[in-house]
């Protein structure tokens, strides 16, 4: 897999090819490092919610779930009871499935109880692998590692290819394509937050 050149005239990643959030997200985010439970809380919750669907449907109800998820305060979901799931539920703004949602939650509190251990940031740095995998590959050794081992800590709708894109979102190796312009900048200085 290649980059492909823009009507700018820079190379992306394939899916980030023409203008557009997606290729804003490409270019400011993906792969970037953060800092902070609550990024890696969002990117977590996120990557779950994509299951299924576009990433562009993500990023378009971006802004509602930072809303609704409390700005990703693993503290004040982890406190959601059913009310605050049901208002969820019924919230258009949102994709309004109960599996994820409830995995949300769940998420929130496991991510609560790490706190007394290492913390989700420095598990989730735990898995970042040796070497980048194929830019075509949708699992790794890491991958799957780490989605036992949420699994097994108490996390929901994590499966190896959710953790796959939760590595290639949050930095842990160079998503990028040969050809990319953001290839070698993946691994840069982290940004607290989002």
């Amino acid at each position: 897999m290649r980059a492909v050149i823009g009507e700018d005239g820079v190379g992306r990643c394939p899916w980030a090819g023409g203008p557009g959030p997606m290729r804003a997200y490409h270019d400011d985010e993906w792969g970037d490092p953060v800092t902070g439970e609550s990024a890696y809380f969002e990117r977590m919750t996120l990557e779950a919610f994509q299951s299924g669907l576009s990433w562009a449907t993500i990023l378009a109800k971006r802004p509602a779930f930072r809303e609704v998820f409390v700005d990703f305060d693993a503290d004040a979901v982890a406190a959601f009871d059913d009310v605050d799931v049901e208002r969820l539920l019924g919230d258009a703004r949102i994709v309004r499935n109960r599996a994820k949602v409830l995995a949300t939650v769940q998420n929130a509190r496991a991510t609560v109880d790490l706190r007394s251990r290492e913390g989700l940031e420095a598990l989730l740095l735990g898995f970042a692998p040796a070497v980048d995998p194929a830019p075509d590959a949708t699992t790794s050794a890491e991958s799957v590692a780490m989605a036992k081992e949420l699994k097994r800590r108490g996390f929901a709708f994590v499966g190896p290819t959710t953790a796959f894109a939760l590595m290639q979102a949050l930095g842990l190796f160079d998503p990028h394509v040969p050809g990319c312009h953001r290839r070698g900048h993946g691994r840069g200085a982290p940004r607290a937050g989002s």
